[in-house]
């Protein structure tokens, strides 16, 4: 009688601890993303969102939680490198077009 009392509370308590445990794994990665979309770097005029030079003051810590707070911060611009136009050439009539790079 009392084995199964016990069997019966080590049977419950497993699926609670790993509800329990599932509930901080996910409050832990809400925090975690929380922290990375304080990353200013996309709204930075030194952003140059490019993959090889992402910033052109602090290439290092670009992108990574080093940069939250980073003193070279400044606003975008209308003409900042990350909304440039580019010029592309198309075949009507040798004309060149300016298309966005947000397409």
């Amino acid at each position: 009688m009392l084995a199964t009392i016990i069997c019966c509370c080590c049977a419950w308590l497993l699926p609670i601890a790993g509800v329990i445990a599932l509930f901080r794994t996910l409050q832990n990665g809400l925090g975690y993303v929380k922290q990375l979309h304080q990353i200013p770097c996309h709204e930075c005029e030194f952003f140059t969102n490019d993959h090889r030079l992402k910033c052109t003051v602090c290439p290092i810590k670009a992108g990574t939680e080093d940069a939250i707070g980073c003193l070279d911060f400044q606003p975008q611009t209308a003409a900042c490198n990350a909304c440039q136009i580019k010029l592309h050439k198309h075949d009507f009539g040798g004309t060149r077009v300016a298309t966005s790079s947000y397409n």
